[in-house]
């Protein structure tokens, strides 16, 4: 036989080849194939068995992944339904870590979801369905604030995030909720009825109490899960909450029954006091009469936003937007406006109390120890204020109910750890403007406040004109500054314990007042403008200063120095911020020669709340004993000459006075050094200088002591 023709000759001499992409990609295909077929067998075993099978395996590896114990007491299933996962599990517990109060974090009678299984490869918890019957649910964060009982493996102190569920049906299910730093608890029951409307399934109701910063509340409330065959159906949600005279009700459309992100919910709360809402998150705020506010409330990344913030506190209203973020730390954001701040609103934010204004008719004088006062003495909330961090913006259009024309204030509020800052504080006063920067330091203890205030120059006329002041006629204008620094809790205390100094300069005008010429004392003058039935006429101010040097609480002329057309008017003594008690000479000395003049100081006393006018000095009195001696003796003509002004009072220099400068600074107009102005002191002895015995006496004087 021929070799060729030889069976497998032609195979071993030219044997086939084979191309190795293709043989690849049969391999390639070969494999696929198999484990295509091996999750199709496995999901045809778990399908059918409904992963029963598992639960042994289910137990071992959730617990050693949770970190807990996992036990599945009944029925357990585990499968694809097609291709999402149903899981089933009766009596599922589920340990607390040892910290816990509670012994079980879950522990239900039987818990059946379908969960999606594509979101869940992505890190997302979603579920179409969830079942949950006799269930007790304990979510507990750790005093503190490291752990929580919810997140199970690794302890974390990762924020609650529920899981993205579309239709829900809840029974006899509690929910236990404690956070000691907040100090909040709540327990709250969960039942689900048939709902009335076809369009949903059910109604999940809840309802519960518990206490936030040991104050009680009550919430209920309700979620319509819509019926499975109604496409595009949204769940119904409302929430009914209250607490210390406070109302709060949310309602809103969910998307899911726990899908609450991004999604705009109607959010309305009134109440007798603002404060007291704000006390349930620990945040200060001043306190309020009643209030009812109505807001658009949305949950974002982390934070509360209230956007289109709307309504009314007392007789005043509000608009704007307020952002609760709760981070890290927790902080507020807030854009706000008011068109009109009734006085009595207003004063809570100085620490008045507005329910002892309003009892009052706005009147803030108040009795204490037989004395009236009228400095605010409520505390600053320190305590509260640690706790939080706050970017505020508050512009008021004006403020109604006050002899003040106050409009247009513009505040800028930081609080950052402990330091508050109002700067800048700005408003008008009609038409001046007042510029002012406020550092309120709680780092320390007690609290240290730093006041700079400036008014610009600001005319007398409409300033001053509730004080009786003629505006038609006065041409003059005040411009002043304030600067204080001193510790205390409240303002009473801080500026008890101020040094600082306080300064209000006049510039050249004319002032019309009533009956102004007995304030300067000048009888003959006045006596004068009487017979022709003219009370009042304008004073022509050169320049003035009326200045005060604060030590410790107590204020002291440094200088009063007004320089008129006919006199120079000056001022020894000084004010007390600690009892609030007034104690001011004032005299006109003429610059031309009267035949009738009094010459001697008129007094302020009494308090900053009822301040006395001492027109017959003890110095007029003896230049009427005077008189009347050198009558009897002399002639009835002598006794003229006791109110015989010369007239030889020294101009100022209007130079210092203009600048605001200290008494050792001022002049006479021809440069002398000024002997009759006081240097900072509130009693001198007859060498111009203070005697310690002096200044004791009068510091006791100014302390109450006499």
């Amino acid at each position: 036989m021929n070799e060729m023709a030889r069976p497998g000759a032609f195979d071993e001499a030219h044997p086939i080849r084979r191309d190795p992409v293709t043989t690849a990609a049969a391999s390639l295909v070969a494999v696929l194939a198999t484990i295509v077929g091996l999750i199709l067998l496995a999901w045809t075993v778990l399908y059918v068995t409904k992963g029963r099978f598992l639960k042994h395996s289910f137990e071992k590896y959730a617990s050693r992944a949770a970190l807990r114990d996992v036990r599945v007491a009944g029925d357990f299933q585990l499968y694809f339904n097609p291709i999402d996962i149903k899981f089933l599990a009766e009596g599922l517990t589920i340990t607390n870590p040892a910290w816990a109060k509670q012994p079980y974090f879950l522990k239900s009678k039987l818990i059946d979801s379908d969960i999606k299984t594509i979101p869940l490869i992505f890190g997302r918890q979603r579920a179409d369905w969830l079942m949950l019957l006799g269930g007790n649910l304990d979510l507990e964060w750790s005093a503190d604030g490291k752990q929580n009982s919810w997140t199970l493996g690794k302890p974390t102190g990762k924020p609650l995030e529920l899981p993205d569920i579309r239709r829900a049906l809840i029974l006899g299910t509690r929910i236990r909720y404690s956070d000691p730093r907040m100090q909040l608890s709540a327990n709250i029951g969960i039942d689900t009825v048939r709902a009335q409307d076809t369009r949903f399934a059910s109604d999940i109701r809840f309802s519960g109490d518990g206490s936030l910063r040991d104050r009680p509340f009550t919430l209920s409330g309700s979620l319509l899960s819509p019926n499975e065959t109604v496409t595009g159906g949204q769940n119904r949600f409302r929430m009914h909450a209250e607490a210390a005279r406070t109302v709060l009700d949310v309602s809103g459309t969910l998307p899911g029954a726990t899908r609450i992100e991004g999604v705009p919910l109607d959010f309305r709360v009134h109440g007798y006091n603002l404060a007291n809402l704000f006390d349930f998150i620990g945040v200060a705020v001043p306190d309020t009469r009643a209030y009812n506010l109505r807001s658009v409330l949305t949950k974002q990344d982390g934070e509360w936003r209230f956007t289109r913030l709307r309504g009314r506190f007392g007789d005043s209203d509000l608009a704007g937007r307020l952002t609760v973020a709760l981070k890290d730390r927790l902080k507020l954001d807030a854009e706000l406006s008011t068109q009109s701040l009734d006085m009595i609103d207003a004063g809570p934010f100085v620490g008045y109390d507005p329910e002892r204004l309003d009892a009052n008719g706005g009147k803030v004088v108040r009795t204490e120890g037989g004395t009236p006062r009228i400095l605010p003495d409520a505390p600053l909330k320190v305590d509260a204020i640690r706790g939080f961090d706050a970017d505020v913006h508050w512009t008021v259009r004006r403020i109604a109910g006050d002899k003040w024309p106050i409009s247009n204030i513009d505040l800028t509020l930081d609080l950052d750890h402990s330091l508050l800052k109002l700067s800048p504080l700005t408003f008008d006063l009609d038409r001046g403007h007042v510029a002012s920067d406020v550092s309120i330091d709680a780092r320390r203890k007690p609290v240290f406040t730093n006041l700079d205030l400036r008014l610009s120059p600001t005319p007398m006329g409409r300033l001053l004109k509730g004080f009786g002041v003629e505006e038609a006629g006065t041409t003059g204008t005040l411009k002043a500054r304030a600067r204080l620094a001193g510790p205390g809790d409240s303002i009473r205390q801080w500026l008890g314990n101020s040094d600082g100094r306080i300064a209000i300069i006049m510039p050249q005008g004319s002032l019309w007042a009533r009956n102004v010429q007995l304030s300067e004392l000048d009888i003959g003058t006045f006596i004068w403008k009487m017979w022709e039935k003219k009370l009042k006429e304008p004073v022509e101010i050169n320049c003035g200063l009326i200045a005060f040097t604060v030590r410790n609480g107590i204020a002291a002329a440094d200088p009063i120095l007004i320089d008129t057309k006919k006199n120079v008017i000056l001022g020894r003594g000084g004010f007390s911020f600690k009892n609030e008690a007034l104690d001011l000479r004032i005299r006109a000395d003429g610059k031309r020669f009267s035949l009738f003049s009094g010459q001697s100081p008129v007094g302020i006393g009494g308090y900053f709340a009822a301040p006395s006018l001492d027109v017959i000095s003890p110095q007029l009195i003896a230049r009427g004993g005077a008189g009347l001696g050198l009558g009897a003796v002399v002639s009835p003509l002598a006794s003229v000459l006791a109110f015989v002004d010369i007239g030889d009072a020294k101009s100022a220099a209007c130079g210092p006075v203009l600048a605001g400068a200290h008494a050792s600074a001022q002049r006479t107009r021809g440069g002398e050094p000024r002997d009759d102005v006081g240097n900072g002191t509130t009693a001198k002895s007859k060498s111009g200088k203070r005697s310690p015995e002096e200044r004791q006496k009068q510091r006791k004087k100014f302390l109450g002591i006499f």
